[in-house]
């Protein structure tokens, strides 16, 4: 099997018609989901497809030390290529393993204004430049708007799209348009939103808002899950 192959049979081409690929310059996508359902796993797993891509991925983890971020993507990659019996796995591991860049903030001390001075650094010395950011691990409360709002200005003076997890609760009130409370909040700063919702032996992947708006937690299209043995994005039966 080819490098192409493997963008191809990748589960995140059956939810594109909800613009799961399609983020441009300057947006913003969320994946929301309680601790432990699997964010980061879907997180990685865009970057992952990214990275076939030959696109420059900048992991940004608030909750997680590098050498954590770094085995989700050995995990999420080997288990991508073992399910396709791919067998070039070593050189392609070597072959994307430049296009990626963590950078590690503690959740409590992020500032965009830091995060945008490291940037800036890693660019002007021709370090890395990044063409998809993640944003995993930002606390989203009360005071959480300006800094989404500082994050999509800096994202569009710099040219990406960016996704970012969303830690929901278990009991949290929902809106009459069925989405947790604090993710209403800031949901018009988002152009594209999926929920991960645990049911019985997997996770449903639900379409919360896409290009069209909010869409009440329709199932993403074609029935996508997670598998929560692999954590990986496959067609639901």
């Amino acid at each position: 099997m080819l490098k192409q192959d493997l963008i191809l049979r990748n589960p995140l081409r059956l939810i594109e018609d909800a613009n799961i690929k399609i983020l441009k310059e300057g947006e913003l996508g969320a994946v929301l989901a309680r601790a432990g359902v699997g964010k980061t796993a879907f997180l990685v797993q865009v970057a992952m497809d990214s990275l076939l891509s030959g696109k420059n991925v900048l992991h940004i983890s608030l909750d997680q030390p590098v050498k954590k971020v770094c085995l989700w993507y050995e995990e999420v990659f080997n288990a991508i290529t073992d399910e396709y019996d791919f067998k070039n796995s070593a050189s392609l591991w070597e072959e994307i393993l430049p296009h990626r860049f963590i950078m590690t903030f503690q959740s409590n001390g992020f500032q965009v204004n830091v995060m945008e001075e490291r940037l800036n650094d890693l660019v002007e010395q021709g370090v890395f430049y990044p063409q998809v950011c993640l944003i995993d691990g930002l606390l989203f409360g009360d005071e959480v708007r300006e800094p989404l709002t500082e994050i999509k200005l800096l994202l569009k003076e710099q040219g990406f799209p960016c996704w970012l997890s969303v830690r929901t609760h278990r009991d949290e009130p929902r809106t009459e348009k069925g989405l947790p409370e604090t993710f209403s909040q800031v949901e018009d700063l988002f152009e594209v939103a999926f929920e991960l919702a645990p049911s019985k032996n997997e996770v449903l992947i639900r379409v919360l808002k896409d290009r069209d708006g909010l869409r009440a937690q329709e199932e993403a299209e074609g029935r996508i899950v997670l598998d929560p043995a692999t954590f990986l994005l496959k067609k639901g039966e």
